[in-house]
């Protein structure tokens, strides 16, 4: 795979590939080498409101939304057999726009956003419409409904999955999107949105826009033909768009920060317990919303677990996101690598000890690198225990019980997700249950299922993406009550 060969990609607006009103692009940079690999249509203010426009055309008079699910669905389902046609393409996309490992982007990212698609786009119609009983003789249905115009925002460290994530629901629910991806890595999604001009979708039905501007999010957020918002992102930012729509009365769902607590108790499969700690803060360089970044190893092992976990992160491969030795990439930016060694310095300067990495690695002068790095002698009030930090930084901290393991979990702001190891299952579930926050993997970790709904508590934010319920996000209902008292007159007809 080369990067030196710079790409265009333009946006997708009214049903076909052009780029901004204004004519400008912005780099698209290889966090492995710092080169420019690609040239991003940049949406200027006008192009954001043309997607819009666009959106709401395609909604208010459009026949998107009078199709039936089965024919949306068939769309989604074109659009999950064009990412596996051009899977090794985008995978390469994914890999050098965010440092994504190639072995991550080609065996998770790609096949999994295929796979969101084709489960969305083969779902059956039945959801649309249900009866209520009752003993009243009326007919009473509830339908549901699109929403209408949705504006969808995700971040840099998964864009092809969320992608996937938003678009298929948003659309087989017969709303009409503008998907807005994040700048510092868009380059698969942009390449996606070439596939998706071929899926057959009416015109304005799906638009997306990419741009470096910082005010494109706000003005999607702040436009009064947008319907509902689907934000992904940190908090701070969830806060600013939760405000925004609080103006305009709109739909939202936020999918936010998180501090995952990661509970091992003396009773686990040691060997399961350390692969899946390593896996749930180093997986993506600990990009992740879910990353078990706050370790909690019961006392009886803690010195043991300690020393295997380090022993193994030292280890880890570090390289360039391309090569398919490489365990460990760079992070999206070296803007974001210097964040995370702030953070890095404040638990040194707070008293943690760093039991390994926390330093920039000897690989390539111009890459975003860092070691995976393990802080021990954490106390769960320090700002690396309470802060997302977004990055490869593990803070491990000791517990004695139960009571005391589940009140440092559930010590956070955040409530996103869980893990708890433990040969125990009667045990684990029992802790699952008194966990505050909206998924709890147990002995494993990242178990993502397009069946099974994802999202947080707390300030990890709220509604849900995947299965049934995230299906449901994306739509409104409506009561249908037809009267069936016999002779035709119902009882209000006389009440006067």
């Amino acid at each position: 795979m080369t990067t030196t060969t710079s790409q265009q990609f333009d946006l997708l607006l009214e049903g076909r590939l052009q780029p901004s009103l204004t004519g400008k692009y912005f780099d698209a940079v290889n966090p492995s080498n710092s080169e420019v690999f690609a040239q991003i249509a940049d949406a200027d203010a006008i192009d954001v409101q043309v997607a819009v426009q666009a959106a709401r055309l395609a909604f208010d008079h459009g026949r998107w939304p009078q199709m039936s699910a089965a024919e949306r669905g068939a769309c989604l389902l074109k659009i999950a057999s064009l990412v596996r046609e051009n899977a090794k393409k985008l995978a390469d996309l994914e890999c050098i726009s965010c440092g994504k490992t190639i072995k991550h982007a080609t065996f998770i990212d790609v096949p999994t956003a295929a796979d969101t698609f084709e489960y969305f786009g083969n779902l059956p119609g039945q959801w649309i419409t249900e009866t209520i009983r009752h003993s009243a003789p009326v007919l009473s249905l509830f339908e549901r409904e699109p929403v209408g115009v949705v504006a969808a925002v995700i971040p840099w460290n998964y864009p092809l999955i969320m992608t996937a994530w938003k678009l298929a629901p948003a659309l087989l629910t017969g709303n009409t999107v503008v998907l807005k991806p994040s700048p510092a890595a868009c380059a698969s999604v942009m390449f996606l949105a070439q596939l998706c001009a071929q899926a057959g979708l009416p015109k304005g039905a799906l638009n997306i826009i990419a741009s470096s501007r910082p005010e494109a999010g706000s003005d999607l957020a702040g436009s009064v033909d947008v319907d509902m918002i689907s934000f992904t992102g940190s908090t701070k930012t969830g806060e600013a768009v939760m405000a925004q729509a609080a103006k305009g009365v709109k739909k939202l769902t936020l999918e936010l920060g998180g501090k995952s607590p990661n509970i091992v108790f003396a009773d686990c499969n040691l060997e399961a317990a350390v692969g899946g700690a390593l896996s749930a803060i180093f997986m993506n360089q600990g990009q992740m919303c879910t990353a078990g970044s706050r370790l909690l190893v019961e006392d009886k092992i803690y010195q043991e677990f300690v020393e295997k976990l380090v022993g193994r992160a030292k280890n880890l491969k570090i390289g360039p996101a391309d090569s398919f030795e490489t365990e460990f990439g760079p992070l999206v930016s070296v803007e974001h690598r210097d964040s995370v060694l702030k953070f890095i310095e404040k638990g040194k300067a707070e008293g943690a000890k760093l039991a390994c990495g926390g330093k920039i690695p000897d690989i390539n002068p111009k890459g975003a690198y860092l070691e995976p790095t393990v802080f021990v002698n954490v106390r769960n009030n320090m700002t690396i225990a309470q802060e997302e930090i977004f990055g490869p930084v593990l803070c491990v901290i000791p517990f004695t019980s139960v009571e005391e393991a589940v009140h440092i979990a559930n010590d956070s702001k955040y409530g996103l997700a869980a893990m708890i190891w433990s040969q125990d299952l009667g045990k684990a579930n029992k802790v699952a249950k008194r966990l505050r926050c909206g998924t709890v993997w147990i002995n494993t970790y990242g178990v993502f299922l397009n069946e099974a709904p994802f999202g947080g508590y707390k300030k990890s934010g709220f509604g849900r993406e995947l299965g049934l319920a995230g299906l449901w996000e994306y739509t409104q209902i409506k009561h249908i009550a037809t009267d069936q008292t016999p002779g035709g007159k119902s009882l209000v007809t006389s009440w006067f």
